[in-house]
């Protein structure tokens, strides 16, 4: 295990935000000779890869959780700043358009000034440059983080208002959830503007629902929604028919590379978000283990490519998730490899007067909760989040807030050009420094 191995293979290491990050020699090396390899290389190509919710307590717990390094922990490259216009502490929607289009918003816009003016996003320069899009989640394609990209509306509650703007925009590949936003009113949905399924299909969109269509799909553009609502948690992803992040991000740079100018593509883990939000340790490492493997995806196809840039940034953190709690100095994160179920799935299972909760944590969990765990439980506002809590107190994994916090983010960026990411760094810098090195206009 990692944990044992640490004090032989450790040489350095840096702080970022308060959470260690090991470097052994071979994970030195390794840096070294890719960022040799790209010295010179041209960016064709931007993976912008969000991990939303995400800081550097994440990546530290699933280090620990893994066994070893994330595919992204040897590119670290600096931190990154996440205010909104507004407020210290941001929201998706705030921290997403800084992040697309090197604009400050407040909190709950999208793709707009605190004024309501619509502004330019790194894709919208992208596709001045005639360069291919995409944009994927495991949110509704239509939720906060993916709309920044392609869409400017005042609320990012109007996600039936995004979606249309999508094809207005021209983006090339849209997977995720969401296909409520994209059925018409009257066929149960919940788009005014009718059934744009049926206009992508005639615009050339291959239209797809589930993983064995995402695997089979060869078309340059695709439409694929997965779910009525948002896809399945990792962990219950199995029961259903559809892909994995690694998938789809394959798929869609797969689709997007068949353009000879290149492409851009931004992919984002949207539910390691909502497991800090449930205080969810399992849920969050999970959806990291997923993110981590399309991450790794990317970085195979930019090593073979050789003109792909590749950077993963958070928008912010999401729970204030500590490394150790109750104040002990250790970790028992092992425990987490045996919960097979979300928190909110757990509660699914409960009898009315919760009687049966013992069984119900033992199934998914391996967990014999006391009857002080019991009681406190029972007791809770929020039975799912109570849960959560004893599970995570179990593995020593603390939570201080349901909301998101302020702090700032690790930045990891591979590929040419990957140096320009280093240092303190702004989110509004991100996309100024990809337009910069795809030499894109991003007009803002």
């Amino acid at each position: 295990m990692l944990k044992k191995m640490a004090s032989v293979a450790l040489v350095s290491s840096i702080v970022v935000s308060g959470a260690y990050v090991g470097m052994n020699e071979t994970t030195a090396g390794a840096k070294k000779n890719s960022d040799e390899q790209f010295k010179n290389g041209k960016v064709k190509n931007v993976i912008y890869m969000i991990p939303d919710g995400f800081d550097a307590s994440y990546a530290t717990n699933y280090r620990w959780f893994n066994g070893e390094d994330s595919s992204f922990d040897p590119h670290v490259k600096g931190l990154m700043k996440t205010y909104s216009a507004d407020t210290e502490v941001t929201d998706s929607a705030a921290a997403g358009t800084a992040m697309a289009t090197g604009v400050k918003t407040n909190n709950g816009m999208v793709g707009v000034t605190p004024d309501g003016e619509e502004v330019d996003s790194i894709l919208d320069a992208a596709e001045r440059g005639k360069k291919a899009t995409g944009l994927v989640a495991t949110s509704r394609i239509t939720h906060a983080t993916p709309a920044v990209f392609g869409a400017s509306v005042n609320a990012r509650s109007n996600e039936a208002g995004i979606a249309p703007q999508y094809f207005q925009n021209g983006v090339d590949v849209l997977l995720g959830g969401g296909r409520d936003y994209f059925t018409s009113e009257e066929a149960g949905g919940k788009q005014p503007e009718g059934d744009l399924i049926s206009k992508a299909k005639n615009d050339g969109y291959e239209y797809i629902t589930n993983k064995e269509e995402l695997l089979n799909a060869q078309g340059g553009k695709l439409l694929g929604l997965f779910a009525e609502g948002p896809m399945s948690p990792e962990m219950h992803r199995s029961e259903t028919e559809e892909p994995s992040l690694s998938e789809m991000t394959t798929a869609a740079i797969g689709a997007l590379e068949q353009d000879k100018d290149g492409f851009f593509l931004m992919v984002e883990g949207s539910q390691i978000d909502w497991a800090g939000h449930a205080h969810d340790a399992a849920w969050a490492m999970n959806d990291t283990k997923a993110f981590d493997e399309a991450v790794e995806a990317a970085i195979e196809y930019a090593k073979k490519d050789g003109n792909t840039l590749v950077v993963v940034a958070g928008d912010h953190e999401t729970g204030g998730m500590s490394v150790g709690s109750n104040g002990q100095y250790d970790l028992n994160i092992d425990i987490l490899h045996d919960v097979k179920a979300t928190g909110d799935y757990m509660v699914t299972k409960l009898n009315d007067d919760r009687s049966n909760l013992k069984e119900v944590v033992k199934e998914y969990t391996s967990l014999d909760l006391t009857e002080e765990e019991v009681a406190k439980i029972k007791s809770a506002e929020k039975t799912a989040i109570a849960i959560n809590e004893v599970v995570s107190d179990r593995a020593l994994i603390g939570w201080t807030s349901t909301a998101h916090t302020g702090t700032d983010l690790p930045v990891y960026a591979f590929g040419p050009k990957s140096n320009k990411f280093h240092g303190l760094l702004e989110n509004t810098d991100l996309p100024n420094i990809m337009a910069k090195v795809m030499k894109v206009d991003l007009k803002n």
